[in-house]
């Protein structure tokens, strides 16, 4: 069964690596076979990523879609997880929560469980 993705005018997304913007008009696409997608709302630039919950979405965001560099995205994971818990203890049980699917490869999945982290981030720093 294909996945049906509606696009709305200017709307990009990454499928299998290669950034894809739509034209003037609205447009279906079918995805007919397994492929790593993003859609332009859950892209993260790299300039955008500026607090450490949205560094380690960048990178699983990397590790979701730059297969050939995995074991530096992994790495880089590692050390912001140690950062993020060193200066928040209590993101440890989110954390571990998007560890387990990173270590599962359900890249995907970690994603959506990193923007909870960044909003749970974002509520520590208002208390501050």
């Amino acid at each position: 069964m294909a996945l049906k993705l509606s696009l709305k005018p200017g709307e990009k997304m990454i499928i299998g690596g290669a950034v894809v913007k739509n034209g003037d008009t609205k447009a279906e696409l079918f995805i007919e076979n397994q492929v790593t997608l993003l859609r332009e709302k859950d892209i993260m630039g790299e300039r955008d990523a500026k607090t450490v919950a949205q560094k380690i979405y960048f990178t699983i965001q990397l590790m979701y879609i730059d297969q050939e560099n995995l074991i530096d995205h992994h790495n880089t994971y590692w050390n912001q997880v140690k950062e993020i818990i060193q200066a928040a203890p209590s993101t440890t049980p989110l954390v571990d929560q998007i560890s387990e699917k990173i270590v599962g490869n359900n890249y995907y999945q970690a994603l959506k469980l990193a923007r909870k982290l960044i909003d749970y981030e974002k509520e520590i720093m208002s208390r501050v």
